[in-house]
Order: structure tokens, then sequence, then C-alpha cells
């Protein structure tokens, strides 16, 4: 083998041995991936005074995880909708789990018990202060909804539904994509575009340098 091929060759395997390997983004999601494996919150504190795990819902032949809160008034259309739709879960076997990690004033779980008594919440309503459960999944929206399936693989990603306006919606996405998941089929539709309020994560101060003599 003439000794440039050689090397070039020599240069492609390293090349190749050393590329690292990068998980994927969504298509708008810029963290999470449609069959990446769900991540899982632990311990937190809900409406009903009780303290929730995602490992809580093993029996559940699905779960639907929707990042909300009380304030904006994208979320706030959607309660119905939301109520109507673990209305719609309960014979299913499939659990619906709303997750507040918004840190204003009209966020507290003081005001969220407040909002799930007057909307009568079917779903379990949690709050996660530090904002991690939103971060793991790469939620910025409020509502952001995800569709996991028996093995907590997301199945699907994005909106509710077709229409920021109840009254206007004329495509169930969550539905749409929870009833293949059940079947065990790939939904037609795996992400979608989140439209809401943009969540406000907290960010980290940097630490400045003690100046050197």
């Amino acid at each position: 083998m003439p000794r440039f091929l050689f090397t070039l060759c020599g240069i492609a395997a390293v090349a190749t041995t050393f590329v690292p390997s990068f998980s994927t983004a969504g298509e708008f999601n810029p963290d999470i991936n449609i069959g990446d494996e769900a991540p899982a919150w632990l311990d937190l504190p809900g409406t009903d005074e009780k303290r929730h795990s995602l490992a809580d819902l093993s029996d559940k032949k699905a779960v639907v995880v929707v990042f909300t809160c009380n304030s904006c008034p994208y979320a706030v259309d959607a309660e119905e909708r939301l109520v109507a739709l673990a209305d719609h879960c309960v014979d299913l076997g499939v659990a619906v789990v709303a997750i507040n990690v918004k840190k204003t004033a009209e966020e507290s779980m003081e005001l969220m018990k407040e909002r799930a008594k007057q909307r009568s919440f079917p779903f379990a309503y949690l709050l996660d202060e530090s904002q991690k459960i939103a971060k793991d999944f790469g939620a910025r929206y409020t509502p952001e909804c995800f569709v996991l399936n028996q093995q907590r693989k997301i199945t699907y990603m994005g909106s509710l539904d077709d229409s920021p306006d109840g009254k206007k919606v004329t495509k169930q996405y969550v539905r749409d994509a929870l009833a293949a998941t059940l079947a065990g089929k790939t939904p037609d539709l795996q992400e979608t575009v989140p439209i809401g309020c943009r969540i406000r994560f907290d960010r980290k101060r940097r630490t400045r340098r003690a100046a050197t003599k």
C-alpha cells in the first residue's frame, strides 16, 4: 500500500475510534428526544399533601406528564382540557401528572392547593422548587406535555393539542399519541412545538475571582 494511503487510513481509523457519541435532542426540544428514557422525579410534594415519585406509577400502562402552572394564560386555558384528559385516562390505566416548577409568588404550594381544589383536579399536581425535573425533560414552556409508554420511554412531546384556544381545537395531539402508544404503535405525530409561557430558570451566579497581587 502506498505510504500516503497508509497514512490516510491510519488517520481515519484514529478519528473513527475517538469520535465522541452525543445523545441527540428532538426537533423542538433542546435536551431530549423521542425514544429516550423519561427522567424520573423523586419525592415531589403534591397538592394532596403527599410525596410523589415516578416509581409510584409502575402499575400504569402509560404516563402523561404536563409542565404547567397557576398563572400562565395558556396553562389556565388548558386546565379544562387537562381535566377532561385525566378523566379519559382513568379507565385506560394511564396516569396524568402535572408539575409546576415556576418560582413566583403566584406559584406557591398554598395557591396551587387552592387552584387544585377550585378546579377539582383529578390528577396529581406537584411542585419542584429545584426546577430540576423540567430541565431534565428539556421543558421550556407551560403547558408542555410528554407521553411515556409502559417502559417509560418518551413517545410524544410538545403541545396538548393544535390550538392554545380550547374552543378552536381540531386535533388532540396527546390523546392521539396516547392511543397509539397504548396500542403498541408509533404515534403518527411524535413531536410538536410547545406553545405557552416561558419557564424562567434560576441562573447560577458566577463568583468573582479574588484579585491577585
